[in-house]
């Protein structure tokens, strides 16, 4: 349990003072919003070449993978500040990338065997710490850069805390080289042609939900300071602020959530997060103080947070307990893509347009995913809606 708590926590550590450094980061790079968007795509390349090799290597060697490639997230995290062009930028976040979806891989599965060996829910409790841990970076980071802090010591000092967890804690103890996987072999099994097409459609459209939520999610952690920074001319201080108070507004979601699923359906809670979400992206694009927008950052952080994990949520409800680790890995590997586009999307809408007119947008794609909670639902059937996430 406690490999799996440092391991969220320390990656939450590096976002977090990732989203509050981004613009001294695009500064030093010398790139536009464009540019910046062009940029952050090569960090969705990058996981999406590493993260299956990694899930092989899990398989192969066991818990020695989690040092292994958190290491590696830790120095690669500190190539973006060294950047000074779109290019050197585009490579370093390209690297950033690769040992960031190694990271994520590996944490999760890390996680999942905790879950199995204690037989009691632990990924609620590590992604909240991943939460209160990019709460924590991102005002210290915000702090830092009131001060004038550059992103080279920022980052580094990250990476120099992170490689020290990897150090000391993360190192799995003994000669246990358990494989998280191996406790699902039920997944391996094969359904009726049938079951399988039906298993397809229904994971697909759980997967396609989950992505729109995540680009909704993703794009505000990424882009909330420098919306502050260059659309409304807050003080480097208080944009930096932004990832924090989104993040924390998500922690608080996702707490607030669980409590509500003892009474309300998932598919309810998911309407209304969307819902909530929509309102929430409104107000922070279209306002003119940095304040208020502060305060529509914080409702799209608690409107979105419940999205994801309910619809996964159902996805491993409806698909019951002798599927469940294959249908959550297929939704969320759809919903990582959304994720990682997200940043990248929004990057391509500023350059058409303008930066509060693609946050505009974002507000769209909420209530789109209030509208197809329950076309999923209905294609789900009651196994998926009447099963609280847990």
């Amino acid at each position: 349990m406690l490999r799996t708590a440092i391991g969220f926590s320390v990656f939450g550590l590096f976002w977090g003072a990732w989203g509050a450094i981004l613009p001294a980061v695009r500064s030093g790079a010398g790139v536009s919003d464009a540019g910046l968007g062009v940029a952050l795509l090569m960090i969705g390349l990058g996981a999406l070449v590493s993260m299956r090799f990694t899930g092989y290597l899990i398989d192969r060697y066991g818990a020695v993978v989690l040092p292994a490639v958190t290491v590696l997230f830790a120095l690669c995290g500190v190539l973006p500040a060294l950047a000074g062009s779109a290019v050197t930028l585009s490579i370093a976040l390209l690297l950033l990338g690769a040992t960031s979806g190694a990271m994520d891989v590996a944490i999760n599965a890390t996680g999942s065997q905790a879950e199995s060996v204690a037989g009691r829910p632990v990924m609620n409790l590590a992604h909240g710490l991943f939460s209160v841990a990019v709460v924590v970076a991102s005002l210290s980071t915000a702090a830092l850069r009131a001060t004038g802090a550059a992103a080279l010591p920022v980052l580094a000092g990250t990476a120099v805390v992170i490689i020290i967890a990897a150090l000391t804690v993360l190192i799995p103890r003994g000669t246990s080289t358990t494989r998280p996987t191996e406790t699902v072999k039920a997944v391996s099994e094969k359904p009726t042609r049938r079951k399988l097409g039906r298993l397809e459609g229904a994971l697909l459209m759980f997967g396609v939900l989950c992505a729109l939520a995540y680009v909704v999610e993703n794009a505000w952690q990424s882009w909330s300071a420098v919306h502050l920074d260059t659309s409304l001319h807050a003080a480097p201080g208080l944009a930096s602020s932004a990832p924090a108070v989104f993040a924390a507004a998500a922690a608080t979601g996702r707490f607030a959530g669980n409590a509500l699923l003892k009474r309300v359906r998932p598919v309810q809670l998911l309407v209304a997060g969307g819902c909530i979400a929509a309102v929430g992206s409104l107000i922070a694009s279209l306002a003119d103080q940095p304040w208020s927008a502060l305060v529509g950052i914080g409702v799209a952080g608690l409107g979105t947070s419940v999205c994801a994990p309910t619809i996964i949520g159902m996805a491993g409800a409806w698909a019951g307990p002798e599927r469940r680790a294959g249908a959550i890995s297929v939704v969320t590997t759809i919903a990582y893509l959304g994720f990682l586009l997200g940043p990248a999307a929004v990057g391509a809408a500023a350059s058409l347009w303008t930066l509060p007119t693609a946050l505009s947008a974002v507000a769209v794609l909420a209530v789109v995913v209030a509208a197809l909670a329950p076309v999923a639902a209905r294609i789900a059937g009651p196994r998926a809606t009447d099963v609280p996430t847990h």
